[in-house]
C-alpha cells in the first residue's frame, strides 16, 4: 500500500479529507508505518507531526507507556520536555487498527502529556479483533475493514 505512489495518495486524500473536521492541531503518527501516513496526512491538514515512539528510541526525558501484547507487553515514548501539548488536538494515525493496545496507549501518552486525542485514523482494521470498542468516544475513520 505504501509502495504504490497512486494507491498512498489515494489513502492519504481519503484519510485527510475525512479527518479534516476532527479540528485536529497535530498529527500524532504511530511507529513506524503510521510515522509515513502520519506525516502525509498533517501535510494534507496543514499542521504538523508527533512521532509516537517504541520504548528506547528517543534521548529521555521521555513520557513512557506500556500495553500488553498477545505475547507480552511493548511501550511507547514520547518526549517529556520541549513538547507543549497542554490543550493541543491530536489526531492519532497508524496503519492497522487490530486489538487496539498500541492506539490506547498512544491515547494515554497523549492525555498524560496535556493533550486531547479528538480521532483516530487508520487505513486497515481487522475487525474480529475489536479494537475499535476501546474509541467508542471518539471519531473513528477506516479507509479499509477486513477480518
Amino acid at each position: 500500500m505504501l509502495a504504490d505512489a497512486h494507491g498512498f495518495r489515494l489513502i492519504v486524500n481519503d484519510l485527510a479529507d475525512a479527518c479534516g473536521p476532527f479540528r485536529a492541531d497535530l498529527v500524532g503518527g504511530l511507529d513506524a508505518r503510521g510515522f509515513l501516513l502520519g506525516s502525509a496526512v498533517a501535510v494534507e491538514l496543514g499542521v504538523g507531526i508527533l512521532a509516537v515512539r517504541k520504548a528506547g528510541k528517543l534521548p529521555p526525558p521521555v513520557l513512557h507507556e506500556e500495553y500488553a501484547l498477545e505475547y507480552g507487553t511493548a511501550a511507547l515514548e514520547i518526549p517529556a520536555d520541549g513538547l507543549d501539548l497542554a490543550g493541543k488536538r491530536v489526531l492519532l494515525v497508524d496503519d492497522v487498527l487490530a486489538t487496539g493496545g498500541t492506539l490506547a496507549a498512544s491515547r494515554h501518552l497523549i492525555e498524560r502529556a496535556g493533550g486531547e486525542v479528538c480521532g483516530v485514523a487508520v487505513a486497515l482494521e481487522v475487525e474480529e479483533l475489536n479494537g475499535r470498542e476501546r474509541f467508542s468516544d471518539l471519531p473513528l475513520y477506516v479507509v479499509a475493514a477486513g477480518r
